[in-house]
């Protein structure tokens, strides 16, 4: 199949799918990619998408599982959304929010999050990816401690194989240990097992396993010292490391561990939350 190109191209206007792989080779540096399999067998190129379908390069149409990359929890091809999005374009497209300065968008979206979030949550900070939120909520629960006099509760507690991003803090808070291998990871993460009660429980019930699985925080904190520890991070549902439903049980017991002994609870939202498992927040559901 041959894609068309701008007129604008300086290259040229009609590339088929061959030529496109070469060129992706040559110049774009694809992340969680081998690139020597990708040199010999080229990339797929997707060139089109509506609803949860996705055209290659080569015609062939695909069920889009993933939803792009767990984000497009709508769809794709939903034209109300690129006609809003041109009128904002025009209108303004940009401007930031440093300084006191904002804009009636960021505004108006800040008041609905507000609104569809557990009344405790009724401010928001916004970023550009998972990865960024996650950067920076490292940031917030530490400037929270050092405010509340406790400079010394640094210490982030998460998950073996858990996914919070690809940045230097976002892969450290992270579980998957390849990650780690490029690069090293940032001070004061710690990590836990994870509640897989399938590969991991044995003998025990779900029900049981759960609360074993959470007990795991409460021993991680003893063992560092609870005047160190500042939060603890867990996906509802850790989704790369295997779509990963923990038992029931987990997380009031986390929670329970968190306000005994005084550790920030963070949830991240960034693939279970606005609507992709039927409620709001992931977090919903325990």
């Amino acid at each position: 199949m041959h894609v068309r190109k701008q007129d604008s191209n300086p290259f040229m206007t009609l590339l088929n799918t061959r030529q496109l792989q070469e060129m992706d080779v040559q110049h774009h540096l694809h992340p969680f990619t081998d690139t020597k399999i990708l040199k010999e067998n080229g990339s797929r190129i997707i060139t089109k998408a509506e609803g949860v379908y996705l055209w290659d390069s080569d015609g062939n149409k695909i069920i889009d599982g993933m939803a792009g990359l767990w984000c497009v929890n709508i769809g794709y091809g939903r034209k109300e959304l690129v006609d809003v999005a041109q009128e904002q374009m025009n209108e303004l497209p940009y401007y930031n929010n440093f300084f006191q300065t904002t804009h009636p968008p960021a505004i108006e979206l800040s008041k609905v999050l507000a609104d569809i979030s557990p009344p405790q949550f009724n401010h928001v900070f916004f970023t550009n990816s998972g990865s960024e939120a996650n950067d920076t909520v490292v940031r917030m629960a530490r400037y929270y401690w050092a405010l509340q006099g406790k400079p010394d509760k640094t210490v982030i507690i998460s998950r073996e194989n858990a996914y919070h991003g690809s940045t230097m803090a976002g892969s450290s808070l992270g579980g998957m240990k390849f990650m780690h291998e490029q690069g090293g990871i940032i001070s004061d993460i710690e990590h836990i097992d994870q509640p897989y009660w399938f590969k991991n429980g044995g003998v025990l019930s779900p029900d049981e396993f759960g609360v074993k699985a959470a007990q795991a925080l409460e021993t991680k904190i003893k063992a560092l010292g609870e005047d160190r520890v500042a939060a603890f991070i867990g996906e509802p549902i850790q989704g790369a490391g295997g779509v990963i439903i923990p038992p029931d049980t987990y997380w009031p017991e986390i929670q329970r561990i968190c306000e005994k002994y005084g550790i920030l609870l963070i949830a991240d939202e960034v693939i279970c939350g606005f609507g992709r498992l039927g409620k709001w927040f992931g977090s919903d559901y325990y």
